[in-house]
């Protein structure tokens, strides 16, 4: 038998090794989901280490701030991961804490540039549904940023807190459209669609766009702003001859919004915890839980013990270049800052 040389291992072996792990990673994933699911779905941390939440069951809870991080593109899972469960995610999790009878408040931590229409305005109703149904306060703090459809939903809270140099605004909607027909016909590909109706193909990325499908989109997006203004004149108690000034897409630093109404006060985390805890009628120093869920520690091993092994063939690259021309690719209404992730 030969001996086993893993530096000499062969490209072809590496990857087989590698398929094979993966598929047995995958198996256990599945399986850790039913676990999850069956037990139901999410467990309580809380900051200061204290037991779990099936310890404290015997014993009178101490009230508390509940805090819900919101980072990145707020958009629904389309890559079919079983660990990705895009704006659900925070809705879940956003949901669980408002149940539990010892959450005062909620503290949302946004670090996001918006996002899908639908999405972004999911995730809205359910913090207006958090304030509505629970009676529970909620305080936005804005991380580094927290653009267009970030702002969409702070607005649903009851207080923002910013850092000064925060990246915020970009109070609108946008829908981009790929046009690849110069390159098709670079590469001698040509496409004719066969539909029903002559708007069918509306947006389509291998012809030019007409004057009246202009329209028609602007039509959308005209609906979607109007949506969005009405969001923040209701959350922010600003009127809408206020609001549409300061909404025509740019951007402002956390100090411009807050001197503009935008922004509530200015700070971070201690603040807007704080701020939660007296909103709630917590006295003292609160106590804050967090929701997590038991995937994301195997979603960071997986990153982190196994991201190497996926550059070996440059794996990731390919995949995470794939998955953003694909998302690039789509053409969808958004309330999302373009010039961030």
């Amino acid at each position: 038998m030969d001996e086993l040389n893993p530096m000499g291992e062969s490209h072809s072996s590496r990857k087989k090794n590698l398929a094979i792990l993966l598929i047995a990673l995958y198996g256990f994933s599945v399986l850790a989901a039913v676990v999850i699911l069956w037990r139901g779905g999410l467990r309580t941390k809380e900051s200061n280490g204290g037991a779990s939440a099936i310890s404290l069951l015997a014993k009178r809870k101490k009230e508390a701030v509940g805090w819900v991080s919101i980072h990145g593109p707020i958009f629904e899972s389309q890559s079919g991961r079983i660990w990705d469960l895009g704006v659900q995610q925070w809705v879940h999790r956003l949901n669980a804490l408002a149940e539990k009878p010892e959450i005062k408040a909620i503290v949302l931590d946004i670090n996001s540039p918006g996002g899908s229409v639908g999405s972004v305005q999911e995730l809205h109703d359910q913090i207006a549904k958090v304030r509505k149904q629970h009676k529970k306060p909620v305080v936005a703090l804005f991380g580094d940023v927290a653009a267009s459809g970030g702002y969409y939903i702070a607005s649903a809270c009851d207080k923002i807190v910013a850092h000064p140099g925060t990246l915020t605004g970009s109070i609108g909607v946008i829908f981009n459209v790929t046009n690849v027909q110069g390159i098709l016909a670079k590469l001698g590909i040509k496409m004719d669609a066969i539909k029903s109706g002559k708007h069918k193909d509306i947006g389509s990325p291998t012809r030019p766009m007409t004057p009246e499908e202009k329209q028609i989109l602007q039509g959308l997006i005209d609906d979607a702003y109007s949506q969005f203004l009405a969001a923040v004149s209701e959350g922010r108690r600003m009127p809408l001859e206020k609001v549409k000034p300061l909404a025509d897409g740019r951007i402002y630093t956390g100090r411009q919004a807050q001197s503009m109404g935008l922004v509530d006060a200015l700070g971070g985390a201690e603040e807007a915890v704080q701020l939660a805890a007296q909103l709630g009628g917590i006295k003292g120093k609160p106590k804050i839980v967090r929701e997590v869920d038991a995937l994301d520690q195997f979603r960071s091993f997986l990153e982190t013990e196994f991201g190497r092994l996926y550059q070996v063939d440059g794996e990731a690259v390919k995949v995470a270049l794939m998955e953003k021309m694909e998302r690039w690719g789509q053409s969808s209404l958004e309330y999302r800052w373009v010039n961030s992730w």
